[in-house]
């Protein structure tokens, strides 16, 4: 019996009430088609009706696609989630208190499905400890009508952990390259393999329904068995998806050099214009020590690869994703997370469990707000909601960590010349306030782990030490009080050996990143003989 069914067919197979796990990044992994359909049968009939949805990464375009299907009212009841912000139709139910919603750690929700599929109790792990999903804070509740707590505080073997319980799913959305007659399905042109396994596997060992979106259909016994990620066992039926609604990322249809299958020729980096955001990436940059795992986020601390790239540095640096991909180039806007030339591509919960590890030696993170205890705030602002992605597993875990950003927002401009710089015109936001609205890094939880912190802008560098915010830079041509001071909501520590951000951060040539990391690199060596 042929496994191939329409994408209306898939729909109606969703019951009122169920609980629906999808892959997806972006648009990578998602079943778009299918998506579509199940919108269509609700605004057409009224069903399915209160559904649980559960995806770990941001799912859509930050448009119309992804995730924004399925934001009707009604439709959904319970969203669990990693990202809101690139469905607007899912974020405005949330921030409109139409539905109950919970935003749980990325990595949180890769590996959720690991203990699901095993029948294992749930995760347990310090991931949110101290930040907004702990319960002793708001438990990851995200909108007034979510009451229940999912998430619990436990003590075992004399620390502290948060548990986070299974619970079975009725539905599988999942989507690759090719099936076969008896379901078995590939991935090779998805430029990430997320966690499509783990997904079927759980929904299976719940009972429930594994569907999954492909470009095409092979004959049995023709695919290659190391090329399936999914083998036919766990999946029930197959949907075969028009091309426009199988995007390899979110503005990509597709380019061999995200999947892995090509190296493709890079065209050469222009030089970045030399603004608040090259001078941060650079003093960024200067933490870079030889041979780096790096993780870079998106906006500015991108920046960073191409500040290394800029001084002939990159060859220090192995980059990566917290999708999955290792090496290569990382992509930037709507190709966020995937990589060209990618020297490897690893499941998404396995990154995780790398990253959770503290496998990464350097993370570098936006700055949407911080206070004087160090905390962090990127996921809720006002009534809007964005959500912490895999933001709270990076920062929390990576052995060295910055947040980068401007240091106020809103219409700031600066100009530089001769090393100095000035404020032509002040930024109308300040991003140093007395209290962050919602904690997505506890400076506090980071002071008792001894994590190293810095928050770089483009006039000051503050170094989080003891639990408190600590001023040890700032740049030349700033005034002190004027620049730094009176343009926060607190006042900082101020180190008794505040000195000046280098002045070559200032100038349209650098050039001095490469001696940096080399001096690293021989004092390494240096402590390596001494000991």
């Amino acid at each position: 019996m042929s496994k191939v069914i329409t994408a209306a067919q898939a729909a109606a197979l969703i019951k009122d009430g169920d609980t629906v796990a999808a892959s997806g990044f972006g648009l990578s992994c998602w079943a778009e088609e299918i998506g579509i359909a199940i919108k269509d049968r609700f605004n057409e009939t009224g069903a399915p009706r209160n559904l649980t949805i559960m995806h770990a990464s941001a799912v859509g375009n930050r448009k119309e696609k992804g995730m924004s299907h399925l934001g009707i009212e009604g439709l959904i009841k319970r969203w669990i989630g990693g990202i809101a912000i690139a469905s607007p139709q899912m974020a405005k139910l949330i921030e409109d208190n139409k539905c109950e919603a919970y935003n749980l750690p990325q990595g949180v929700i890769t590996q959720l499905y690991r203990e699901i599929a095993a029948k294992r109790p749930g995760v347990i792990t310090k991931i949110g400890l101290g930040t907004f999903v702990d319960p002793r804070i708001e438990g990851a509740k995200m909108s007034a009508c979510t009451t229940e707590d999912i998430v619990k505080v436990i003590e075992f073997e004399g620390e502290e952990w948060l548990f986070y319980k299974t619970f079975p799913i009725q539905i599988a959305l999942i989507r690759g390259t090719v099936a076969d007659e008896r379901g078995n399905l590939t991935m090779e042109k998805e430029g990430l393999l997320m966690e499509v396994l783990p997904i079927a596997q759980a929904v299976r060992n719940s009972g429930g329904i594994v569907i999954a979106q492909v470009e095409s259909l092979a004959k049995t016994g023709t695919l290659n068995p190391k090329h399936v990620k999914v083998p036919g066992i766990l999946i029930d039926h197959i949907v075969i998806a028009k091309p426009e609604n199988h995007f390899q990322t979110e503005v990509t249809q597709y380019n061999p050099g995200f999947s892995g299958e090509l190296k493709v020729p890079l065209q050469s980096v222009d030089p970045l214009p030399l603004d608040e955001r090259k001078i941060i990436a650079r003093r960024c940059a200067m933490e870079l020590q030889p041979n780096t795992i790096l993780n870079l986020g998106v906006g500015i601390p991108a920046n960073v690869a191409t500040v290394a790239l800029e001084e002939e540095v990159n060859d220090q640096l192995t980059l990566t994703t917290e999708a999955g991909s290792i090496g290569g180039v990382p992509g930037s806007g709507g190709n966020f997370g995937h990589a060209y030339n990618s020297e490897a591509i690893i499941d998404h919960h396995a990154q995780f469990d790398f990253y959770d590890g503290g496998g990464i030696d350097l993370s570098v993170l936006g700055l949407a707000q911080s206070d004087e205890q160090g905390n962090v705030n990127v996921s809720k602002f006002g009534t809007r909601v964005a959500g912490c992605g895999g933001f709270i597993n990076i920062s929390q875990s990576a052995k060295n960590l910055i947040f980068c950003g401007s240091f106020t927002a809103g219409g700031l401009q600066i100009s530089v010349a001769n090393g100095q710089l000035n404020i032509v015109q002040e930024g109308k936001a300040q991003k140093f306030i007395k209290q962050v609205q919602q904690i997505t890094f506890s400076g506090q939880y980071a002071s008792t782990t001894e994590q190293n912190v810095l928050y770089v802008t483009e006039r000051a560098v503050f170094q989080l030490i003891k639990g408190k915010m600590t001023l040890i830079e700032i740049a030349p041509g700033i005034d002190l009080q004027r620049d730094v001071l009176d343009q926060m909501g607190f006042k900082p520590d101020i180190s008794a050996q505040l000195k000046l951000m280098d002045i070559g951060l200032f100038q349209e040539t650098w050039g001095e990143l490469k001696e940096i990391i080399a001096t690293k690199e021989k004092a390494k060596q240096l402590e390596a003989v001494e000991v």
